[in-house]
């Protein structure tokens, strides 16, 4: 750390701090708790852009979304109390997505506290089980220091968010402390011997099959993954959500393991003789329940490689466990001796047919929209794009449907966040401003964070947001049928006009009635040069991208006789 002599208000420290570890970009919204802050921003606003939001759940989904497409943390400032408690959301979706942020919360005067001051809460314990770590900063003295240590954790090992409380009093402080340097990046690297066992263990397979996801990733790592892939002609998935990190039209890629999982690929995981797991966490989606991955011993061989070692063995135990990050481990898998002659090229080259067949469509849709012409005129038109999407069964659309053939092209909450699909856009086109960024959300989700219409009208960020309206909480209406059939309550949905909505902010609006009608909607989004919205009105029986209502209710009667 170095010295300084001149005075500075806790305040200033804090946004020289950010300046220092290369913050550009925070996402905010005011409070008095932080005044001080706010305050030494006005003066920094030439090097850190401060986007003001509307709501603190979307100003969290804006920071987690911006810390998911560029690997740095993103950063979120909020006020006390209520503050604190609607960002806790996006902050969970971090946390669960392995995303980088640092959150700063403003709190009570430190002679007020445990009194039940106006707002107080106490962040330690708040946000500790919300966070990888949750601290408080009692001195102006300690702002380098701790603002050092929030950055580390939040990328080091596995990336995550960090939360720290600032007393009021404590930004008003006057200080001569110096300055902290830049943070450094750490994380685990691959023991040669580890590498060897490795492969021995590859070459022993005949089923094996690779699954990919979790934080920490760069464009090198998924360009050596691929490498290691083609090399030991490794069929591979992607765990839920994490579809970009392998080019899915690489012959290798075999499909995502999430929500929108084949039949094909499921059994395929169930049959393999080995997973070679890199990063993900082989969480409930993943493993469909915990269903085609037996808890604790499961029958296929795991090779699990992961940045943090409690978490390796915490679900399953691991015939050889490397603690990693994915960014080394890759490295050194790039440079490693491939299996010769390995025994499973039917079985990949089997996987491979099984994805390409699930991309065709396999339902005959209902109604006049048919949603795959739409992902298939989507592609057509801007097959570079971003795709950042809400939580809700019209998410499985651009999950199944899609290609994602770029690093940092999906971007959607692994934690099954509604409220995430605009918000996210909207930090991901400030992020990527020369690709387009197309939100999907559905109308329940929509309405969760719709007033961030205002933040992007307000910066001139102009992504495309496309609302699948079906006036219900599509999701659970589905479970509803399939567990309790014929007994529908709390999910019908009574909307406003959307178009309308959109065009009281100045955006661009457009209505989709039948299929046809999007092709005209969409370039004209994509021309506007502002956000845009298109309202997609879907028939209620278009429940999913292989069932009906119907069929799902018919089945929940069946399962009751």
């Amino acid at each position: 750390m170095s010295t300084g002599a001149s005075l500075r208000s806790g305040g200033q420290v804090l946004v020289d701090q950010l300046k220092i570890h290369g913050v550009d970009t925070a996402f905010c919204v005011p409070g008095e708790s932080y005044l001080a802050v706010i305050d030494a921003m006005h003066d920094a606003s030439n090097e850190v852009k401060f986007i003001t939001c509307r709501h603190e759940g979307g100003a969290a989904s804006m920071a987690e979304a911006y810390g998911k497409m560029t690997g740095k943390p993103g950063i979120l400032m909020v006020t006390r109390g209520p503050g604190a408690c609607h960002a806790s959301a996006g902050i969970h979706v971090a946390m669960q997505d392995s995303t980088p942020m640092v959150v700063l919360i403003g709190q009570v005067a430190r002679d007020q506290e445990y009194r039940e001051a106006f707002q107080e809460l106490d962040y330690r314990k708040f946000y500790g089980s919300l966070c990888k770590w949750a601290g408080q900063i009692e001195s102006a003295d300690r702002i380098p220091e701790m603002l050092s240590k929030a950055f580390y954790h939040a990328m080091s090992g596995r990336p995550g968010p960090v939360a720290l409380a600032l007393p009021e009093d404590m930004l008003r402080d006057m200080t001569s402390v110096g300055d902290a340097d830049h943070y450094k990046t750490v994380r685990p690297g691959v023991d040669p011997d580890e590498m060897s066992s490795l492969q021995d263990l590859l070459g022993q397979a005949q089923r094996p099959l690779m699954i990919v996801g979790g934080g920490g990733w760069n464009q090198k790592a998924c360009d050596d993954i691929v490498t290691y892939a083609e090399a030991n002609n490794l069929p591979t998935a992607a765990s839920f959500r994490c579809q970009d990190l392998f080019d899915n039209n690489h012959p290798n890629y075999v499909g995502e393991l999430g929500t929108s999982v084949s039949n094909a690929l499921a059994k395929q995981v169930e049959d393999a003789d080995l997973l070679l797991v890199v990063g993900a966490r082989l969480g409930e989606m993943t493993t469909k329940g915990y269903t085609i991955v037996q808890v604790p011993r499961p029958k296929q061989k795991i090779a699990h490689i992961y940045p943090d070692p409690d978490e390796i063995g915490r679900v399953y135990q691991a015939d050889l466990a490397i603690a990693a990050g994915v960014d080394k481990f890759a490295a050194s898998a790039r440079k490693s001796t491939a299996v010769a002659s390995p025994a499973w090229g039917d079985w990949a080259a089997a996987g491979r047919k099984a994805y390409l067949d699930n991309l065709k469509p396999s339902l005959d849709h209902p109604g006049a929209v048919d949603m795959w012409a739409i992902m298939q005129e989507i592609a057509a038109k801007a097959p570079d794009a971003v795709i950042t999407s809400d939580a809700g069964n019209f998410a499985g659309w651009p999950q199944r449907f899609w290609q994602y053939s770029r690093f940092r092209t999906q971007v959607a909450p692994t934690n099954g966040s509604m409220g995430y699909g605009v918000p996210s856009a909207i930090g991901a086109r400030l992020v990527s401003p020369d690709h387009p960024v197309i939100g999907f959300a559905g109308d329940g989700g929509f309405m969760m964070a719709a007033q961030e219409f205002a933040t992007a009208a307000q910066y001139g960020v102009d992504p495309i947001i496309i609302v699948v309206n079906n006036s219900m909480y599509g999701t659970i209406r589905a479970h509803q049928e399939r567990n309790y059939p014929e007994r529908v309550v709390a999910t019908a949905l009574t909307n406003p006009d959307f178009v309308k909505w959109a065009e009281s902010f100045g955006a661009y609006g457009a209505v989709v009635e039948k299929t046809e009608d999007f092709a005209a909607a969409f370039d004209g989004a994509l021309k506007a040069g502002r956000i845009s919205l298109i309202e997609i009105k879907l028939d209620q029986q278009v429940i999913s991208t292989n069932a009906t209502l119907n069929q799902v209710r018919e089945a929940g009667l069946a399962n009751q006789s």
